[in-house]
């Protein structure tokens, strides 16, 4: 979740949602993410909502951080009257898998007892490879989660010391190849690429570990500078350069033909799978603008073009909600044009693009320019969609500039 929270409207102490925002729920595909919000460590790059054991003393532990959880679930399912099974689960981080398996287990159970879960539901954990075990693996397995993604991030010893990561740089094929054996067909390992120092043949061996790990699906991003976290002090103090962009571009495309050559296509820009069964059906929906209730603190829900956000840090968290009132610092509501300019910035990054017919009369001759450009592809647009080409998705962010 970002460090800085949007500003908007104040949220209703009850949490409640326009009659409008709750119109059609159920018929678009609903979805619950679960923000944890600890870490044992500081990562240098890292801006989310997270907070290591020193930085929050006695004001706030996994306990009291779960009795909210579960306080705010009843909440939403309170608030949404009724609300349908959820179709996927997302336990995000911070670092989860510091719950241990008792723990995210415990969430499921929150989970099941305030809405039900759908039969084919997705559940997917986050998990640090250092805080795994093929004893935690097969514990979560049993409990219902059906997808983990671990964080990789490079198979470079100095780049994870730039990142300030703390797991050897084995550990998380080795914690992939785990979970396969736990039983999980569905297993992420997540990539950052561009870290100062991190060479070619750097980001090659760790594309070849990756292609060691049997996973099923790759997440890969580009390393952002943001504001205010360590890794801006040190580039700002000239210890470390700022990311090229040219060199991004040039390892965004060996990224993709390693995956392209093991099998994995992309079907959004930083994300590739093996099948549609291996796809991430959680940001799927969040990509194609559906409906999820965001818990735990600093989390974001949106639900029927009503998008909000709560409190940040952990003990106000759990404090407004042992008191009755919801978690929620602010909110806003869509207008019918924010929600189409966010359809074209979200849609346009996935492989099966956007309808021609979205985009408003000015973004439509921006698009035809955008075809003349190698940036969308001329069969698809004569088909009548945005489809990004691969020079495109090297641009991604300045067509969608364009197109809205």
């Amino acid at each position: 979740m970002p460090s800085a929270l949007p500003t908007g409207d104040p949220a209703p102490p009850d949490g409640s949602l326009p009659v409008t925002a709750l119109a059609g729920l159920g018929t678009r595909p609903f979805g619950l993410y679960v923000h944890v919000p600890f870490c044992a460590t500081r990562c240098g790059y890292c801006d989310f909502n997270t907070y290591t054991a020193g930085e929050l003393g006695t004001s706030a532990s996994p306990e009291s951080w779960l009795e909210g959880l579960r306080r705010e679930l009843d909440l939403a399912a309170g608030v949404l009257g009724g609300p349908p099974p959820v179709d996927t689960v997302f336990v995000g981080g911070g670092t989860p898998s510091l719950l241990g398996s008792s723990g995210l287990a415990s969430v499921l159970d929150a989970v099941r007892s305030s809405f039900g879960l759908a039969g084919d539901a997705e559940v997917t954990t986050e998990s640090n490879p250092e805080s795994t075990s093929p004893e935690f693996f097969a514990a979560i397995r049993d409990a219902g989660y059906t997808r983990v993604s671990l964080g990789m991030q490079s198979a470079a010893r100095h780049v994870l010391a730039v990142l300030d990561r703390v797991h050897t740089p084995g550990r998380p094929v080795a914690a992939a190849r785990e979970a396969r054996a736990a039983g999980f067909d569905h297993v992420n390992l997540d990539l950052i690429y561009g870290t100062p120092g991190e060479s070619a043949d750097d980001l090659k061996a760790s594309l070849d570990a990756v292609g060691s790990a049997g996973v099923d699906h790759v997440s890969a991003y580009a390393l952002i500078v943001e504001e205010g976290t360590a890794l801006a002090r040190r580039v700002r103090r000239g210890e470390l350069p700022m990311p090229d962009d040219d060199v991004l571009a040039d390892k965004y495309e060996l990224i993709d033909a390693a995956m392209t050559a093991r099998g994995l296509r992309w079907y959004e820009v930083s994300n590739w799978a093996a099948s549609e069964a291996s796809e991430c059906r959680h940001n799927v929906l969040y990509w194609q603008g559906a409906d999820w209730w965001g818990a735990g603190p600093g989390a974001h829900s949106h639900v029927g073009g009503v998008r909000w956000w709560n409190v940040k840090h952990p003990a106000k968290y759990a404090s407004l909600l042992a008191s009755g009132t919801s978690p929620a610092a602010g909110r806003e509501v869509l207008s019918e044009e924010d929600r189409r300019v966010e359809r074209v910035l979200l849609e346009l990054r996935l492989a099966s693009g956007l309808p021609v017919d979205v985009l408003d009369e000015s973004g439509r001759a921006e698009a035809k320019i955008a075809v003349r450009d190698g940036l969308l592809s001329e069969t698809a647009f004569a088909e009548g969609r945005c489809v990004l080409t691969n020079r495109g998705r090297l641009l991604a962010d300045a067509v969608v500039r364009r197109l809205t």
